[in-house]
């Protein structure tokens, strides 16, 4: 993914791709998505469905930029470049297939430049920073790396109740800090990156007895695994709350809006519960949905969907 559309689209290029050609491309990035759903499920509107697969594609690829570039300073050189490339698009100039379907997205829902460049600062912010001390700390992260993807959604859907984003906001977070405690194995492994707050852990030495749990494979160290299961099962229940702003974002928008919504934030909530299930041993492995889960989550938000149906 990483390279995708770079070889002939990436920095030096001036010759703009051709429109349908761009649509093509975000369409496959989306419809590539096996893990994201909600972004392809029928509950989005058919005339939102060209954009918001513009906005996954851009989100995607700047995701892809920050953690498969090899080492940090190729990542930050690509993510300059994007974000530069980004500032262009809004100023006219796109060339990229990505920034050639966001501009007609960004001028017919009157989307603002300031969600796109958040998420581009965290990921940037990736590539000098990837250990958090304080709870805090990982919060302001969020703000950056998850609530401007619930704008920008809502931007589309055309929904701009201040209660609305601010529920949203919440939700957004908890879905980025439920990704970060399902994949804290992953992420030490693959991108040398500790998500979970060092205020939390009580114990001594923890990124050496986490390394070496992980390395091994199994639990050779009873000791850090308790410790391990109760600073998660904190962050759990630190996390689970923000999920309840579902009501009071479904309250604050129009009712064919909701199912969608709703949809995205259950299939968090239910990952959230499924790494409770597995007693929060997510240095171990990485718990998931499993693809009849998540038919079963499409199918409420229809049968919801259908309730809300004018």
């Amino acid at each position: 993914m990483l390279r995708a559309g770079l070889d002939r689209w990436g920095p030096g290029s001036t010759v703009p791709c051709e429109r349908s050609q761009a649509l093509e491309f975000c369409a496959r990035v989306a419809g590539g998505a096996a893990e994201n759903f909600s972004v392809m499920s029928g509950l989005v509107p058919a005339a939102a469905r060209g954009s918001f697969q513009a906005i996954y594609a851009f989100c995607r690829l700047s995701d892809d930029l920050g953690d498969e570039a090899g080492d940090r300073a190729t990542a930050t050189a690509w993510l300059s470049w994007w974000r530069e490339s980004l500032h262009r698009a809004f100023a006219g100039d796109a060339v990229h297939p990505v920034f050639v379907a966001l501009q007609p997205v960004i001028e017919r829902h009157g989307l603002v430049c300031e969600p796109f460049d958040a998420l581009l600062r965290a990921f940037l912010r990736d590539q000098v920073q990837d250990r958090y001390e304080r709870w805090d700390d990982l919060l302001s992260y969020c703000r950056e790396s998850a609530d401007p993807v619930g704008r920008l959604v809502l931007g589309v859907l055309g929904e701009r109740d201040p209660a609305a984003i601010a529920a949203s906001d919440a939700i957004c977070t908890a879905l980025q800090l439920t990704n970060h405690w399902q994949d804290a194995r992953r992420d030490l492994i693959e991108r040398n990156r500790i998500y979970v707050p060092s205020e939390l852990f009580h114990g001594e030495r923890l990124e050496e007895r986490f390394r070496s749990t992980v390395e091994v494979g199994h639990a050779p160290d009873r000791e850090f695994l308790a410790q391990w299961r109760e600073c998660l099962g904190e962050c759990v229940s630190r996390t689970a709350p923000m999920y309840d702003s579902i009501g009071a974002l479904e309250r604050s928008v129009a009712p064919q809006h909701r199912a969608l919504l709703w949809l995205f934030a259950e299939g968090g909530r239910r990952t959230l519960a499924r790494i409770e299930q597995w007693n929060a041993e997510t240095c171990l492995d990485r718990p998931r949905l499993w693809a009849p889960e998540k038919a079963w989550i499409v199918l409420q938000a229809v049968l919801r969907a259908r309730r809300n149906a004018p």
